[in-house]
């Protein structure tokens, strides 16, 4: 079987690689062998790679059959990490469909939404996510539920199925045709959904697959979740184009991480910054470095945590920058300092540059310790002027447009640059938090904190988390005569149906009245640069309760900020 070269060329449909699996009989899929800590650990189900690929077929058949007439090809995916869905994955990719990865986390409304925005007319879940599915409104969407007797009956008639046989459309599947549309948070609240070719896909699956040097030896891990570009993207892909074997988590544990690797024996996994986190929390055991794991790819570990995982586990952690859209990727190569993400990746002519005037940025000055000196001349907006792989936003043209004004691809993040051409990231340049690897706005949490009745005004901002990323802070200013009460603020959270799980105000600043600008409109700038270090009383979510943030509390956070290199982040 072909496996990739330095030469190799690559394919050029995802569809190519999944019929590439027909008749290989080696090793393509492990699930099962899931265990609680102390609990007994049941065998793996290894399929082949040619039964991954005679399951894709099945479901492209049945896809191009349940599919209405003049229909958008998209089917809507809402699962956990079950060989369910690299199946559905494999059979829209080789009936030129599109997947619409949908984000559990998401509730009420909000999750009617990305359903009906991407019109799915298809949408496949499982019993255990059915009752986020309960009173929603979705006129024209067809629920497959795998895992019951109806959805195998269904299935049942296409078993015979061969790649390339179904399509939902002329000529069959091409570089240029949709496979994803996956979605990404932005300043205006609703997630904007963007979209992955065949072609693109490809590509960046064996340019990973080449880059990490991945052989039909290698097993991937997949314990974040699919429908995320990271999993997708930098886990699945690059094992599909190498002929690797994945092995699959339903969702992350940290707890189990270590003995999952071992049954499976999995040698690469995709992370984010706070799976990290959660992994060195895990307390040590003697075993910690008896494992076959030899990388970690992923994004926001911190320079401190990843040197951390590295001694205690022996595994090195790649940091790596690269958007779903596409538009920008940075990669990162021996001699990258620490704290910078690396250099620009192949054809990309990235630039930081003033968002006001489009000048370049003058590179950072650092300092011994690789603090930065200069940072208001030198942090400026990462821009893409070459030719970028951004391929556009489902029905979302002024968000479009405004990534790719004048030319250029913006990105929409903060970065600065040293003398030697490395890229530091910096932050975000509009009211976006990344929390656990999760794009939020903050309009939208603004919409539903608003409804609290002792709320007279809301303003809900990013704070530095410990470790990585953002936390959730939110300023209120209470209605006259009203009083903060945590449990019933809790309760309140606990009732709306549309918080997603992120959402919830890790921070909780009470205010007489709320800062505004010369122009009346909330200054965020200032309740950014005090954070929780302010004189107003403030309150911290601990295990789902809301307690004072007093000194005792203040003085072990700060301690946290300061093990991680992270305290100076909140000196604004």
């Amino acid at each position: 079987m072909r496996t990739t070269t330095e030469t190799d060329p690559g394919p050029e449909t995802v569809a190519e690689l999944i019929a590439r699996q027909w008749g290989d009989h080696r090793p393509g899929l492990k699930y099962g062998a899931e265990a609680g800590p102390g609990a007994t650990r049941a065998p793996a189900t290894v399929l082949t790679r040619h039964r991954t690929a005679q399951e894709a077929a099945a479901r492209a058949a049945l896809l191009a059959d349940l599919l209405p007439p003049g229909a958008e090809p998209h089917v809507g995916v809402l699962l956990d990490n079950t060989p369910e869905f690299p199946f559905w994955l494999g059979a829209a990719a080789l009936a030129g469909a599109a997947v619409a990865g949908i984000n559990p986390t998401r509730r009420g409304p909000e999750l009617a939404r990305d359903i009906l925005h991407t019109d799915c007319r298809l949408l496949v879940t499982e019993p255990a996510h059915l009752p986020l599915l309960r009173g929603l409104d979705l006129p024209g969407v067809r629920i497959l539920v795998t895992g019951t007797e109806e959805y195998e009956a269904l299935l049942a008639p296409y078993a015979a199925a061969k790649p390339g046989e179904a399509r939902v459309g002329p000529g069959g599947p091409r570089p240029d045709s949709r496979l994803l549309l996956y979605f990404t948070s932005g300043s205006t609240g609703a997630p904007k959904a963007a979209v992955c070719s065949q072609g693109r896909l490809a590509a960046a699956g064996h340019s990973l697959a080449r880059h990490f040097r991945v052989t039909p030896e290698d097993v991937h891990y997949v314990c974040m979740p699919l429908f995320h570009g990271n999993a997708v993207m930098a886990c699945w892909l690059p094992a599909l184009a190498a002929g690797a074997p994945v092995a699959l988590r339903r969702r992350f544990s940290a707890s189990a991480f270590l003995d999952d690797v071992r049954a499976y024996g999995a040698t690469y996994f995709t992370y984010v910054g706070r799976a990290v986190q959660y992994l060195l929390a895990t307390a040590p055991r003697p075993d910690d470095r008896a494992h076959p794991l030899r990388l970690g790819f992923g994004t926001e570990a911190g320079a401190v945590d990843a040197a951390r995982f590295t001694e205690r586990f022996g595994v090195r952690l790649v940091e790596g920058y690269g958007a779903t859209e596409g538009g920008a990727s940075i990669q990162h190569t021996p001699g990258t300092p620490p704290g910078a993400l690396g250099r620009p990746g192949p054809g990309d002519d990235l630039a930081v540059v003033d968002p006001e005037t489009g000048r370049e940025c003058p590179p950072a000055v650092l300092d011994a310790r690789g603090r930065l000196r200069n940072g208001e001349e030198a942090i400026g907006e990462l821009v893409n002027r070459g030719r970028s792989h951004f391929e556009g936003y489902w029905r979302n043209p002024g968000a479009e447009a405004a990534r790719t004004r004048e030319g250029w691809y913006w990105t929409g993040d903060l970065f600065f640059r040293d003398p030697d051409g490395y890229l530091y990231f910096a932050g975000r340049t509009d009211d976006r938090l990344r929390v656990d690897s999760e794009n939020l706005a903050a309009a939208v949490i603004e919409n539903i904190l608003a409804r609290w009745e002792a709320a007279a005004a809301v303003a809900v901002y990013a704070v530095p988390d410990e470790a990585a990323g953002d936390q959730v802070m939110a300023a209120v200013a209470l209605r006259e005569g009203a009083a903060f009460d945590p449990e019933a603020f809790a309760a309140f959270l606990a009732a709306q149906p549309d918080l997603g799980t992120k959402m919830a105000p890790r921070y909780v600043r009470i205010l007489d009245a709320m800062p505004v600008t010369a122009t009346n409109k909330v200054h965020r700038a200032a309740l950014r640069r005090t954070g929780f270090l302010c004189s107003e009383p403030v309150w911290h979510r601990v295990a789902g309760a809301y307690r004072p943030l007093d000194g005792p509390a203040v003085e072990a956070l700060l301690s946290a900020y300061g093990e991680r290199g992270r305290r100076e982040l909140l000196e604004g």
